[in-house]
């Protein structure tokens, strides 16, 4: 291991108060934001702490082997084998820490709504625990806790009705979209005009994933500041990129596309393929966190993170399949997950205002970036069917 440098610095640069501290753990620091942050903080000097379970949704059934991004890091970090919902990991982990990144969680929307119990222990009980031990164990030295938050948890997001302005419709209802109704409507039926989503929208998650989101960042955001710690949280939109798992057919769409198109399979496309995401890269996510761990102006605030553009998934399928040079067949298919939203796009305001934060990688050049790195790595099992069937027995999917 390195030898540990002074804890704590602040400085001026560009104008911002920057304040570098040197001991940071990462709690899923072999996942994929995860490994990319970690490799990036120990370029500019870090001494970096992970804390993972390694698990084989995202790993593999042998990490040394089947995980990239295990390897990438287990070298370079401090890697304790453990999970974030036992007290004992954490006490573990969180010693001489200055910082603390929260990434470990249960991910993925249509998963979430059958394994609750899971997501709920994972995601909120595995945060409830660092909050007791940094509110009650006063020998630790952490001072910031930057936690990652999701854009599932606004739901369906800011529209803007003609006569009644913003509104944030709930989500929709499955009689119309067993029609072929995929539309977001209010309650009188109006077109809506769909807005960039802000850090002041309404909260209204719409799956269990989503919600325990929700209760990460509201227990970060309440305790810390009673207990002289910063908090950090940042609202990512559909983050993608090289690393990603191509084997996980639970989340990431342009991952399990990817593994479609490389399989020689067609790609089967929810709804009407009109719904749209915020693709952004995992260098500008990595980018707008270490911002936010660094700069004192992001003590205290929630941050979007995203491109502020919204892609619609027909535009996915087909830039990916030209992208690869593979013929495959896209089919609409009209099926659905209760749970998914319709459309969401950040909007990057607040972000680029108070840290500076301006997205450097374009959907095109992400793309660009993901496919070659795609086509270096062994094809993956196509496993999208047995996901869906294990939704559709438990009447999720249609």
């Amino acid at each position: 291991m390195k030898k540990k440098k002074k804890n704590s610095i602040s400085k001026l640069i560009n104008g911002k108060n920057i304040n570098i501290m040197k001991n940071i753990l990462i709690t899923g620091g072999a996942g994929f934001i995860g490994s990319n942050l970690a490799l990036k903080l120990i370029e500019k000097g870090y001494n970096i702490t992970v804390l993972d379970n390694l698990s084989t949704q995202i790993h593999g059934e042998n990490p040394e082997k089947t995980s990239p991004l295990y390897q990438s890091i287990k070298d370079k970090v401090n890697f304790i084998k453990g999970t974030v919902t036992s007290r004992e990991d954490w006490e573990k982990a969180l010693k001489g820490q200055d910082a603390v990144v929260h990434y470990a969680a249960e991910t993925g929307t249509g998963q979430s709504m059958y394994c609750i119990e899971k997501y709920a222990e994972v995601n909120m009980q595995g945060t409830a625990i660092m909050l007791d031990i940094l509110a009650n164990d006063k020998s630790h030295q952490v001072k910031k806790v930057v936690v990652a938050s999701s854009r599932s948890i606004y739901g369906e997001g800011k529209y803007r009705h003609p006569e009644l302005g913003i509104v944030y419709p709930t989500e929709r209802k499955e009689k119309d979209m067993l029609a072929g109704d995929f539309e977001v409507k209010y309650h009188d039926d109006q077109i809506l005009e769909l807005l960039a989503t802000s850090e002041d929208s309404k909260i209204h998650p719409s799956s269990v994933y989503g919600i325990t989101k929700q209760n990460q960042e509201q227990m970060v955001m309440t305790v810390c500041p009673t207990i002289g710690i910063a908090p950090v949280a940042f609202r990512y939109q559909n983050v993608y990129g090289a690393g990603q798992s191509l084997s996980n057919p639970y989340t990431g769409i342009l991952s399990i596309f990817s593994t479609q198109i490389r399989n020689g399979n067609g790609i089967k496309i929810f709804e009407d393929g009109k719904e749209t995401r915020d693709f952004v890269y995992i260098d500008d996510v990595v980018d707008a966190t270490i911002r936010g761990l660094e700069m004192e102006e992001a003590n205290g605030e929630i941050f979007n993170v995203g491109t502020g553009e919204a892609t619609d998934v027909l535009t996915v399928a087909n830039t990916l399949i030209k992208a690869y040079g593979i013929d495959v067949p896209v089919t609409v298919t009209g099926n659905f997950r209760l749970g998914d939203i319709r459309h969401n796009f950040a909007d990057l305001t607040k972000i680029n205002s108070k840290l500076s934060f301006v997205p450097q990688v374009s959907f095109e050049q992400g793309i660009k970036k993901f496919t070659d790195w795609v086509l270096q790595q062994e094809v993956q099992e196509d496993n999208l069917e047995k996901s869906l069937e294990e939704m559709k027995k438990k009447g999720l999917y249609k």
